[in-house]
């Protein structure tokens, strides 16, 4: 059933559960849920303090918290290369309060590799620009080196896209650790603040999708122990991702009972389904199968028991987004007839059909189906790092 994304908000409130994980295409509208979410918990009101963190019910990552973050890329001289920080409330007490910048550059280089070195302006200073005298606040600018194994080093270099968002998450990272820390002490009077005290929510959305598989595993599994420690606190978790295997590790980490599918209808309504139980584990199969198919492919290697695992992939992918057939994923217009070769094809029994290389055409369907799973179901699409 169709809904606004303020009904699925409420519906995600209603539900009442320590975590719920969202799986959604790119471009559905996770962003926006979260953002309808927070004003669900937390209404804008225009006349609160907005740099405060006193009351705060609702915290979130996503798309919006980069954007706190740009770069000054010195067009004038080009060696003074800096990643600003616009002035919030969490990373003034993060960074300030906290002091938590080692913490959050030894998060980072888990990541990114020890090699590339962040470096933040810890001191309040002022400048000379274009004759200008420029204030500068502490902790507000990070500089970017790659530390030489000759105790050498490249200093002030403009990082990746990828990195740039491996480094917001570390800082977001570094701070839901200290806000579960403080939040674990049962005893509100004995917290070394009450600034969280109010906190209900943490939405997450996307955290890192640069990632190779290993370190994205890694992250997963490193977030979902964090959400563990917070069993004995009130805080409760929304984490949404277009990523399978991020969806798959956390899933199996955290063991809900449930997991959601949240996609867009063509009129601009929402719809969040609910899948229970297995329906939530078949995610690492799927990307076994396509990377196997993909790698046949690549390599004009394909078999006649390809046919197979394309057809497994096809009625793994139906099953999952709920289709009753999974010849229903095919193209339109050509549903019947290619069913048909690939029922054919995976299912040969005659001595004459078991030969192991297939025809020209028959590599060419493979491939064909296996790009129009993938550019029509958007979950197969992994982001590439853009730097």
């Amino acid at each position: 059933m169709s809904k606004t994304l303020t009904e699925i908000a409420q519906q995600l409130k209603d539900a009442n559960k320590k975590v719920q994980l969202i799986y959604g295409f790119n471009g559905a509208g996770k962003t926006r849920l979260s953002r309808a979410f927070k004003e669900l918990i937390e209404p804008t009101n225009a006349d609160s303090d907005e740099s405060e963190m006193s009351g705060r019910k609702f915290l979130y990552y996503s798309a919006f918290t980069e954007d706190l973050f740009f770069w000054d890329n010195d067009l004038t001289s080009d060696t003074e290369l800096k990643l600003k920080i616009q002035p919030n409330r969490f990373t003034d007490w993060i960074l300030k309060d906290q002091g938590q910048d080692q913490n959050i550059i030894t998060n980072f280089q888990h990541y990114a590799g020890d090699k590339l070195t962040p470096k933040f302006n810890e001191e309040y200073t002022t400048r000379y620009a274009d004759g200008r005298e420029i204030t500068v606040p502490a902790f507000s600018e990070v500089t970017f080196s790659l530390e030489r194994g000759d105790d050498t080093q490249t200093g002030n270099i403009k990082i990746s896209r990828g990195e740039e968002s491996t480094f917001i998450w570390s800082i977001f990272y570094t701070l839901l650790e200290q806000i579960i820390a403080i939040l674990n002490v049962a005893e509100p009077a004995e917290r070394e603040t009450d600034q969280f005290d109010q906190l209900e929510y943490v939405f997450i959305d996307d955290p890192v999708s640069s990632l190779d598989e290993n370190h994205l595993i890694e992250l997963a599994v490193n977030l979902a122990e964090l959400i563990k420690s917070s069993s004995s606190s009130s805080l409760k978790f929304i984490i949404a991702t277009h990523n399978p295997l991020f969806y798959n590790v956390l899933y199996s980490e955290l063991k809900p009972k449930s997991g959601y599918i949240f996609g867009r209808f063509d009129d601009g309504t929402f719809e969040l389904e609910e899948k229970k139980g297995d329906s939530n584990k078949s995610f690492s199969y799927h990307l076994h199968l396509k990377q196997t198919l993909e790698r046949a492919i690549a390599e004009n290697r394909i078999e006649k028991y390809h046919f197979m695992l394309l057809r497994n992939l096809y009625e793994k992918t139906a099953c999952f987004l709920g289709y009753p057939r999974w010849s229903e994923l095919l193209p339109g217009d050509k549903q019947v007839y290619l069913s048909r070769i690939i029922q054919f094809t995976s299912h040969s029994t005659l001595s004459s059909e078991t030969v192991a290389e297939p025809s020209p055409q028959e590599k060419e369907t493979v491939k064909f189906l296996l790009n129009h799973l993938v550019k029509n179901y958007h979950y197969w699409q992994q982001e590439q790092n853009n730097g």
